[in-house]
């Protein structure tokens, strides 16, 4: 199985370029699920229901969020009401939505996608590695489900490593968002885990982690804010990791994929 998964869409930018850009990558790389993070997707903070039912429409098969979930707060019913659309499982139970879903495919097999979010320089949110490990009790990869892809929403590195680690075997692939900054850390772990520490954003490099650069700096220095941020709006950069399974479900590979903007383009072989 080939399973893309995008890094956090940022504003406008990011998001027209998933969306553009999503059906020929599908097409490009044989891709069989696609999982798009798209928690900045709205104005940088959030999504809303048009926007998670524009990415879907693209092609892809669950959205995952972060942090910002909720922050669009005239648009949560979409979480209960959207089954594809995922907030992280450790928030608290009274959340609108829910952190896991066992997703079909067409041609009859299965993939679990897990969200959860870190505790690292995070709000609070309960356990993570709890968390996942009850999210993961009932179904054992290569028997019960094809494929489980984690989306472990977190600030370190370490605690990130960490999950890779924890998960090692019992996940096709561990990756972590939300610092928007691709690392070169992708690989397969010895218990045939796929694993990134971060994929990074999909939206403008020419920026302060997605945001103008302007007002980021002006902070740093002055030490007060002068205005909200706002999402640059310069081409994206489309930042995505491709997995590819064998049948027990274990990853065989990891490629980085980032394509248009200003970062370096770097490409899986088809």
């Amino acid at each position: 199985m080939r399973i893309a998964i995008f890094g956090d869409i940022v504003g406008r930018s990011g998001r027209t370029a998933l969306i553009d850009e999503l059906p020929r990558l599908k097409r490009r790389f044989n891709l069989d699920f696609v999982v798009v993070n798209a928690e900045n997707a709205a104005g940088g903070f959030g999504v809303t229901a048009r926007i998670v039912e524009d990415i879907l429409a693209a092609g892809a098969d669950v959205i995952t969020t972060g942090n910002h979930a909720f922050d669009q707060r005239d648009e949560t019913d979409i979480f209960r009401t959207e089954q594809r659309l995922l907030r992280p499982l450790n928030f608290p139970a009274e959340n609108p939505g829910r952190g896991a879903g066992l997703y079909p495919l067409r041609d009859g097999r299965s993939v679990l996608v897990v969200h959860a979010q870190g505790q690292v320089e995070m709000h609070p949110c309960d356990d993570p590695f709890a968390a996942i490990d009850n999210a993961l009790a009932s179904l054992t990869l290569g028997r019960d489900v094809d494929a489980v892809i984690v989306d472990f929403h977190a600030e370190a590195t370490s605690e990130k490593q960490a999950m890779g680690h924890y998960l090692d075997g019992r996940a096709s692939a561990v990756v972590g968002t939300h610092t928007h900054t691709p690392t070169a850390d992708d690989r397969v772990l010895a218990g045939g885990t796929a694993f990134i520490s971060d994929i990074g954003m999909c939206g403008d490099y020419d920026s302060v982690i997605g945001m103008e650069k302007s007002e980021p700096i002006n902070r740093f220095v002055t030490k007060m804010p002068s205005q909200r941020f706002q999402p640059a709006a310069g081409a994206a950069t489309l930042c995505a990791v491709i997995v590819e399974t064998d049948a027990s479900g274990r990853a065989i590979s990891i490629d980085a994929l980032r394509a248009g903007g200003s970062l370096k383009n770097v490409s899986p072989s088809t």
